[in-house]
């Protein structure tokens, strides 16, 4: 995810909403089942199984919060970090997410931590519905959106095909 020069105030308030939150996880027989499935398609890229359920069950979580579905956020992660974690971009975005460093402050949150995992995913998926809902559901000028690359078709191709060839529910 690339900087922007003046941050959206609508975002600022979205995200210091969602960052507050902090509800367990509703559902876990259908998390289990789905989890089984989507921990198959990761293990090549996270070989920790603790790690790998502890990343599915919070996107999982932060996904369906925001209306979104979970499948799309571990695309945007593969292309974003490929899941490492610990990623920082050569703009300075950090995680899983690639978030930028600059939202803590905007939302008066300088004690976070991106590059904890629910932390990292709790702000993505909540950047990422608020560009889709401001798209109208164009899912591609989202994700132009997110990536700082508006009007471009590169990084929402490569996104829209992570979700078609690997993450879509069989």
């Amino acid at each position: 995810m690339q900087a922007q020069e003046h941050p959206d105030p609508e975002l600022r308030k979205v995200l210091l909403a969602a960052a507050s939150e902090s509800d367990s996880f509703p559902d876990r027989f259908d998390a289990e089942v789905w989890l089984t499935d989507m921990s198959a398609r990761l293990a090549k890229q996270v070989a920790d199984p603790e790690e790998r359920i502890k990343i599915l069950t919070r996107v999982h979580y932060e996904a369906n919060r925001v209306g979104l579905a979970p499948e799309l956020i571990l695309s945007v992660i593969e292309v974003e970090s490929n899941f490492d974690r610990y990623a920082i971009s050569y703009a300075g975005a950090i995680g899983l997410m690639q978030i930028m460093p600059f939202w803590l402050d905007e939302i008066g949150r300088p004690d976070d931590n991106l590059l904890h995992i629910d932390t990292n995913l709790r702000y993505g998926c909540t950047i990422l519905k608020f560009y889709l809902d401001k798209e109208n559901g164009d899912l591609r000028r989202a994700l132009g959106r997110y990536n700082g690359s508006l009007g471009k078709r590169q990084y929402p191709n490569k996104v829209v095909e992570k979700l078609s060839r690997k993450w879509f529910k069989a």
